[in-house]
């Protein structure tokens, strides 16, 4: 733990706030003026907005106070204050940001890419410290503890039925866009909260389970635990080997193996976090 709880507090409400302007930038500059929308509770609100001439601001940070109460019981205190950042500096940005020159017109993908990848960028930022920036944000992140999926795919499933309200203001095509830059905004979120430097998982059932962990170790520079496992069918025992690498060493894991042992047993899991141990190493290649 830090020696400065609150220096550490306030890096992540820092970032929190950046990633909410990074939003509203992303929405004001490139995805409103094109009539792309966003998705979540905030593309609900350009909707309301479009139709009823209200402020995109006031309309975000209204209809995100069920969605707060939400965060605030079912996951805890911490997340619905950083949350409740979060959607006032998203709010307050749009309004702030609302003349900004367009920095992307006419190009439908150039649009899509552009504004996802900020949108991304901002919202990735939020919930990789702690908070989130949309009501959806928040259910995501609370289903996603009960169910097997990730909070980025879980949001762009909520979102698939706000673009079909989107539709009735921006059009089809509009929709379609909207979607578009939502799921690349989803694949950066996921970038962001992983890291660029995410981890995966290898086990391997091999019947050279020596010389594979000697050359993982030797040309990867990983160490790699063992485990003895027993076949349900044939009752035979196996070395299984388990190493956990950098996703940019996923290629030179997979040469290996095949170079060892073509016909091994190969699972790979991705993987959140890795703490401990001495995973952290000079590289060798």
């Amino acid at each position: 733990m830090s020696d400065r709880p609150w220096l550490e507090t306030a890096g992540r409400v820092m970032m929190i706030i950046i990633g909410g302007l990074l939003a509203a930038y992303g929405l004001e500059a490139v995805l409103i003026p094109n009539n792309v929308s966003d998705g979540g509770v905030t593309g609900l609100s350009i909707v309301g907005s479009a139709l009823f001439n209200l402020p995109l601001g006031a309309l975000i940070s209204i209809l995100n106070i069920p969605f707060i109460f939400l965060g605030y019981k079912q996951i805890g205190r911490t997340f619905a204050i950083f949350s409740v950042i979060g959607i006032a500096s998203l709010s307050l940005g749009t309004i702030w940001m609302h003349k900004v020159p367009t920095i992307v017109e006419g190009d439908t993908l150039l649009v899509t890419v552009v504004g996802g990848i900020i949108l991304g960028l901002g919202m990735g930022l939020a919930l990789r410290n702690g908070g989130a920036l949309d009501g959806i944000d928040m259910l995501a992140v609370l289903l996603s503890r009960k169910l097997p999926f990730s909070t980025s795919d879980l949001i762009l499933f909520l979102n698939a039925f706000v673009f079909i309200v989107v539709s009735t203001v921006f059009g089809l095509k509009g929709a379609i866009l909207s979607a578009i830059a939502y799921f690349i905004a989803s694949k950066v979120i996921h970038i962001v909260e992983a890291g660029l430097s995410g981890s995966k998982a290898f086990k391997i059932i091999t019947s050279n389970p020596e010389e594979m962990v000697e050359t993982i170790r030797d040309r990867l520079g990983r160490s790699a635990t063992l485990n003895t496992v027993q076949g349900a069918y044939s009752n035979q025992a196996f070395q299984e080997i388990n190493c956990v690498i950098n996703r940019l060493e996923e290629r030179k894991m997979k040469e290996i193996i095949k170079e060892i042992d073509p016909n091994s047993f190969v699972t790979i899991y991705e993987v959140v976090e890795v703490s401990g141990g001495n995973f952290q190493k000079k590289d060798i290649h």
